[in-house]
């Protein structure tokens, strides 16, 4: 851990005291960027948006927490090609959660980040894949339709029937049917595009006469990934997490309700919640380790 002092006005004082002057923010071990972490949303708290300082609080938590997004992004190595991508707008994530942490919350920074970091991964699998999410096998069933259709047209000179496309695949006229439908998946209209297809002015968008979006449905998908994992855990984990995120008690609350001291509870919940991040992760909470 790169540390040291300025000796002129540095970046990162606050009054009469200073923040550690860290060198290579992103070179940080993940077990002492977790103490600094909170040494500098101490600081941030009390800092004038806008100044040398708060700018330089914040970027080194950014910097020193970049480890969290390569950890998240472990969970869609499989999209190589896109791997590059992920990371960026899992920095996205990562600056979301460094503007809305306080350490009030009596929350590890790593806990409360993650979920923002793998929400903007998801979003962009969202927004840059298909529309809805149809089985492989008919997302490759419309690409052969694609090819089909364009051959026999420059064949025909006409758009294909369905009967002219199926004898062309070797497929039924209902599976054409159903590719067909498929292929409504891969595009959607823009929200801004008017419902008549024309452009006047006054003339209503889409986007004005459907509801709006529930944020809360992005949580769908993580509740059913989660599920299975909680049917894991202990009784007494369970209820643990229910009392501190149900209840929503204090760690010292919880402490008197179960006989225990708040360290207790403290460590209890940080490893029952690591246990869940990494499930969701799809590493192990032994194998993976915890990053910062």
């Amino acid at each position: 851990m790169a540390t040291g002092t300025r000796g002129t006005r540095g970046a990162g004082t606050v009054g009469a005291q200073a923040l550690p002057v860290i060198e290579s923010p992103a070179q940080v071990a993940p077990a002492d960027a977790r103490e600094l972490s909170r040494q500098f949303f101490e600081r941030l708290a009390v800092l004038r948006e806008g100044t040398p300082e708060h700018q330089y609080a914040r970027n080194t938590l950014i910097e020193m927490n970049m480890s969290l997004v390569r950890f998240a992004a472990r969970r869609f190595r499989g999209f190589a090609d896109e791997l590059e991508d992920v990371v960026q707008v899992g920095m996205i994530g990562l600056i979301k959660a460094i503007d809305r942490f306080e350490l009030s919350r009596e929350t590890e920074f790593a806990t409360f980040a993650v979920p923002y970091i793998v929400g903007e991964m998801k979003r962009f699998f969202r927004d840059t894949t298909w529309a809805v999410h149809v089985p492989r096998r008919l997302q490759e069933r419309r690409a052969e339709l694609t090819r089909a259709r364009e051959e026999l047209e420059k064949r025909l000179d006409r758009s294909p029937t369905a009967k002219e496309l199926a004898a062309l695949m070797g497929i039924g006229e209902d599976e054409v049917a159903e590719a067909r439908l498929a292929a409504n998946g891969y595009t959607s209209a823009s929200l801004d595009a008017a419902l008549s297809g024309d452009a006047v002015d006054g003339e209503a968008a889409l986007a004005d006469v459907i509801g709006a979006e529930d944020p809360a449905l992005g949580l769908v998908e993580d509740f059913h990934a989660l599920a299975p994992l909680m049917a894991e855990l202990s009784d007494r984990e369970r209820l643990l997490l229910r009392l501190r995120f149900g209840a929503e008690l204090t760690q010292s609350q919880i402490g008197e309700q179960l006989g225990v001291s708040q360290m207790q509870v403290s460590r209890l919940l940080s490893r029952t919640v690591a246990k869940l991040r990494a499930g969701m992760l799809g590493g192990s909470a032994e194998g993976e380790g915890s990053p910062a």
